[in-house]
């Protein structure tokens, strides 16, 4: 697959999906990015703002299963990635399937789970296999999971570790709506749009599971120049020696900045990474890697406001 036929279908899939999500255009975006590279993606926002809309809409466009799945205090492991159950007109154990055996799964408010059932879903993430009683089985090659999480309501919740949340290639945050798109969406409303239909009854397959894994595989293949290696790694070893983080990011964070810029570049319809491409995603794939030094929490100071300084910090590689 060329970089322009990748282009066109991002483009193709981008305008698919503004039929349904309105106003949400970096952030389909940025969840595009992360599909094509397998890393799963970390979600939060208030209710209400469509993210089980969009995890449902994106696997309807490009072919592919979905499950859901509603995190609570009393979900076990097994809820998750499945058991063995007993057949008696078998006289055998048998395996069933749990959730993740599919394309995309949405795991709505996840830190309202244990950590034993987060670490087995965050397990079969990283691993892309799960083992079930005797067995390990493999999940499907595309499997991508997005998780999510109120910031509103925090009681009775169990947030991620800062480990578990490195294993996320992104962690996005959405906004309300801008008042035309919020407009537009309650006009789809009266043009019969409801939320709770199929996604098949508003939304056309344009490509399948094989041209995602393609996509991958030309990504990769984006060229780098080693002022942009030395650029990310700037960036990224400057997390760990700012003062207002107690701790920066890891070297698995400028990997997934490396991989990601790679993607953003083809979907621009480049061949080559920019220091543009590595400046738009540093927020979305470091801001759940740092923590934060109590100072910078008492002064008020977010994620996103010290990566942007970082941005403006270190030097830029000149063309």
């Amino acid at each position: 697959m060329e970089i322009e036929d990748i282009q066109k279908k991002y483009d193709i899939i981008k305008s698919e999906l503004s039929k349904v999500i309105l106003g949400q255009e970096e952030v389909l975006r940025h969840l595009f990015i992360s599909l094509i590279l397998q890393g799963h993606i970390l979600i939060e926002s208030p209710p209400g703002l469509g993210k089980s809309l969009m995890a449902r809409a994106l696997s309807r466009v490009i072919g592919g299963t979905f499950k859901r799945v509603q995190f609570t205090p009393d979900l076990m492991p097994s809820d998750i990635i499945g058991t063995t159950v007993y057949r008696a007109e078998a006289d055998r154990f048998q395996i069933k399937k749990g959730p993740v055996f599919t394309h995309i799964l949405l795991a709505d408010e996840i830190n309202r789970a244990s950590a034993k059932t987060q670490s087995a879903l965050l397990e079969a993430m990283g691993e892309k296999q799960v083992s079930i009683g005797n067995e390990t089985l493999s999940l499907e090659p595309s499997f991508f999971c997005i998780a999510t999480q109120n910031p509103i309501e925090m009681e009775g919740t169990y947030p991620l570790p800062e480990a578990q949340q490195d294993r996320f290639l992104m962690k996005l945050v959405l906004s309300y709506p801008q008042v035309d798109h919020e407009e537009g969406i309650l006009k789809n409303y009266l043009d019969g749009f409801d939320h709770r239909d199929s996604p098949e009854k508003y939304l056309d397959e344009i490509c399948q599971i094989d041209d995602i894994l393609a996509m991958e595989k030309r990504c990769r293949q984006v060229k780098v120049e080693e002022k942009i290696v030395t650029y990310i790694t700037a960036l990224v070893r400057e997390t760990r020696e700012h003062l207002n983080f107690s701790f920066g990011a890891s070297p698995r964070g400028a990997v997934a900045l490396l991989l990601a810029s790679q993607v953003s570049a083809v979907l621009d319809g480049r061949d080559y990474v920019t220091p543009d491409d590595v400046k738009e995603l540093l927020i979305p794939v470091l801001r759940h890697r740092v923590v934060l030094s109590p100072d910078a929490e008492i002064a008020g100071r977010g994620a996103e406001e010290l990566l942007g300084e970082i941005i403006g910090k270190v030097e830029v590689p000149r063309s």
